[in-house]
């Protein structure tokens, strides 16, 4: 059996909100809350679901920009969560980050070549072969060996989102974990910077992390899916098994919004009732059970496990 590339075992992460007299936390929220997953070489698995449910701070901590409050994360079948600073400033030559945000995430006072430099410049590459590689990114990524003279502020926000993409290829990755990329761009520039992260994956053999809360963007670039809710995953499958035939409640309501490009043919409208429980407390059970049209007692006690539902469909509900 191939070793997965990341493997994630009961990771979890929760940030402390309230201390006592003598300054021990007494309450927290659970931002990420016993996850676990594999990514394989080569794959794009997307994680989905709500704002505020775990998704980037799942990203954060398989960057170790987090510390993991419990639980593993492997890199290539080694640990890394217990990985020095110094160890582990070595170790992200494997994996690298885009931001949602292409303008917040480049810095306003460095050119472009300054920042794609940078990387490298931690990473010990020579200065010749440092500026051959800028002006190689940037033609990698659509733009040219002339931008790299300037600053963000002169360029549009999808050319910004490519000098944040040749950014986290400049060392070579072979993990790329894109936290909404495309969520603050124009529909017609979100699919051209799609198309681009396909054709730089077929082209360098990356394998991606793609946390996105639009699902028709998530079907466009995934090859699996992983839907969480209030820090859980509840589904995850193949992206064609998922979209067509999912199993849990939550995912079932999230398909239902999503636009058909056909105006003829209508799709059942699945409703939520109430709002997101708040993770710093946690319904008993199920955390679904509040807005679920289909719960009964069981969901309210006991805490569904994601088990595997069909071949490679795993499911966290006691009704499926």
């Amino acid at each position: 059996m191939t070793t997965p590339l990341v493997e994630v075992k009961n990771i979890k992460k929760y940030f402390p909100i309230k201390k006592s007299l003598f300054g021990k936390s007494t309450s927290y929220v659970k931002a990420v809350d016993d996850v676990s997953f594999a990514i394989n070489k080569g794959e794009t698995l997307g994680l989905v679901g709500e704002s505020g449910c775990g998704k980037s701070t799942t990203g954060r901590l398989l960057m170790n920009l987090l510390e993991a409050t419990d639980g593993k994360i492997y890199f290539e079948g080694n640990e890394i969560t217990s990985l020095s600073e110094n160890e582990i400033r070595k170790a992200r030559k494997d994996f690298q980050m885009i931001f949602q945000d292409p303008y917040a995430s480049l810095n306003p006072r460095m050119t472009v070549k300054d920042i794609i430099n940078e990387p490298l410049i931690i990473h010990g590459f020579d200065k010749a072969s440092r500026m051959k590689r800028v002006k190689e990114l940037l033609e990698v990524v659509g733009l040219n060996a002339y931008h790299a003279e300037r600053y963000p502020h002169q360029f549009s926000g999808g050319q910004r989102q490519r000098i944040g993409i040749a950014r986290a290829l400049a060392v070579n990755p072979k993990l790329i974990i894109a936290d909404e990329p495309v969520s603050a761009l124009d529909v017609s520039i979100q699919s051209q910077i799609l198309n681009l992260l396909k054709d730089l994956q077929d082209r360098f053999d990356l394998t991606y992390l793609f946390i996105a809360h639009d699902l028709s963007v998530v079907e466009h670039i995934s090859d699996r899916v992983g839907v969480m809710y209030l820090g859980k995953i509840v589904e995850l499958a193949d992206k064609r098994e998922l979209y067509k035939n999912p199993q849990h409640p939550y995912t079932r309501s999230l398909l239902s919004a999503v636009p058909l490009p056909d105006p003829t043919v209508k799709r059942e409208r699945i409703i939520l009732k109430g709002d997101i429980p708040s993770p710093a407390n946690p319904p008993s059970g199920c955390t679904f059970h509040t807005r679920c049209p289909l719960a009964t007692e069981i969901c309210k006690q006991e805490i569904p496990q994601l088990r595997q539902n069909n071949e490679g469909h795993y499911v966290s509900c006691h009704l499926v």
